[in-house]
């Protein structure tokens, strides 16, 4: 358990399965207070129990990001439960994959406010209650699709893009506050989202032979890059981007 960490307050949205649940575990085994926040209880619960039955604390709290209402009121009930959100990740979203000649604007609009307006609303809620403290940190849940790209990703790509641009600018925003802020890009990961790549078997070789290290990457690999983020070794880490891909986009 990490002594700087303990007893520090998160808030991880999409917590209920993946890369969120990995990185809400990681981080309460660390000591810290965790919110768990995403729209399906039911799931936000069985996070909740694993974590409880290690020992550490969180509290579940459902909310739809894209609605301004949601944020508000979330950023009331965290602060009520927990006390001021130290650390935000920003992790949920959603991926429509189809030809851009098929979009409808409701879907494009769907995927934009899922993947980077939700994450403008949460920081403009919570970032106030990091200044003035000397210490925050904020992680965007990019992607290497911010960096490259693939057929019927246009929607995906220009919002995790997007996302990429505000992580760098908020960082400036935030230097002089003691508070980081910094983006994960995860390459291909056996999670949930990419079900349906996995299970299919010409995808699923196409993507593994495309992947230095022939494998999928396992979440608790971001769960441990999150903690570190969070540590106080990572103070100087900020306004950048971290790509965990198995040497994806080295080739």
């Amino acid at each position: 358990m990490s002594e700087f960490l303990k007893g520090k307050v998160a808030l991880v949205t999409g917590a209920s399965r993946g890369l969120g649940k990995a990185m809400a575990v990681a981080l309460a085994r660390e000591g810290v207070r965790v919110a768990l926040v995403a729209r399906d209880r039911a799931k936000l619960e069985e996070t909740a129990s694993e974590i409880g039955a290690a020992g550490g604390e969180t509290v579940v709290f459902t909310a739809d990001l894209t609605v301004e209402a949601d944020v508000l009121r979330l950023e009331q009930e965290v602060k009520a439960a927990l006390g001021p959100v130290q650390i935000l990740i920003n992790n949920a979203g959603v991926n429509l994959r189809k030809p851009v000649t098929e979009f409808t604007l409701q879907e494009w609009r769907g995927v934009m406010d899922a993947n980077l307006t939700s994450v403008f609303l949460m920081c403009r809620a919570f970032v106030p209650q990091m200044k003035g403290t000397g210490y925050g940190r904020i992680i965007n849940m990019t992607s290497i699709m911010s960096h490259v790209s693939l057929p019927e990703r246009t929607a995906y790509s220009a919002s995790k893009a997007g996302l990429l641009g505000f992580t760098r600018a908020l960082a400036m925003e935030l230097a002089g506050e003691g508070v980081t802020v910094v983006g994960i890009s995860p390459g291909p990961f056996a999670t949930e989202m990419n079900a349906a790549l996995m299970n299919d078997p010409d995808k699923n070789r196409m993507f593994l032979e495309r992947i230095p290290v022939h494998q999928w990457g396992q979440v608790e690999d971001i769960g441990a890059l999150a903690v570190f983020l969070c540590g106080e070794q990572a103070r100087f880490v900020t306004g950048t981007d971290i790509v965990i891909d198995g040497g994806w986009l080295a080739q």
